[in-house]
């Protein structure tokens, strides 16, 4: 079972962080940016030739700056990772297409974000994998954000609640990551 919660653990933060990486598929300066308060993001992921899983829900505490770093650090990940990731604007909606290298598959994802970015969003994505990852051949995710109102009077920017109580902060996880490949 803990094995099973790392796993949606896991899931929750690479989810989060593509709420952020998704900047990287186009110039930061096309993605909107969020309004400054208290998120709360829903993620239902659906992988085929895996049982679908319930919503994954969080909540993250964020500032310009906080959102701004989030974003750079979802398009430092994905730079060498990634051989094309490209974002367009149609018809009032963000469409983004990426080719990945995970390990040895590649991840050919479409997704397409609708919303305001200060009041919610949705971002639906899917991907195939070749060869399959993990035994999947590919999956589909939903995430839905809105907006709360301002942080609670314990926050600070960058903190980030799952739905199971825990507290971290992407900031200072980002700060204590350790710098360049491993030795």
């Amino acid at each position: 079972m803990k094995r099973f919660a790392s796993l949606r653990l896991r899931r929750a933060l690479f989810c989060s962080l593509c709420l952020g990486g998704v900047a990287g598929a186009g110039l930061a300066a096309d993605y909107p940016p969020r309004k400054p308060g208290l998120w709360e993001t829903s993620v239902q992921t659906d992988a085929k030739g895996s049982e679908k899983m319930g919503p994954l829900v969080s909540q993250q505490c964020i500032d310009a700056a906080s959102d701004k770093a989030l974003r750079e650090m979802g398009m430092g990940m994905s730079q060498g990772m990634c051989s094309r990731q490209d974002m367009r604007s149609e018809g009032g909606r963000l469409v983004v297409d990426s080719v990945c290298k995970i390990g040895n598959t590649t991840a050919t994802t479409h997704g397409v974000i609708s919303g305001d970015f200060s009041s919610s969003y949705r971002m639906e994505m899917t991907s195939t994998y070749n060869p399959p990852m993990m035994g999947r051949s590919g999956g589909a995710s939903v995430i839905a954000a809105r907006w709360l109102g301002p942080c609670k009077p314990d926050q600070k920017p960058g903190d980030m609640i799952m739905s199971n109580g825990t507290k971290m902060n992407m900031l200072d996880m980002m700060k204590n990551a350790p710098k360049g490949p491993a030795k």
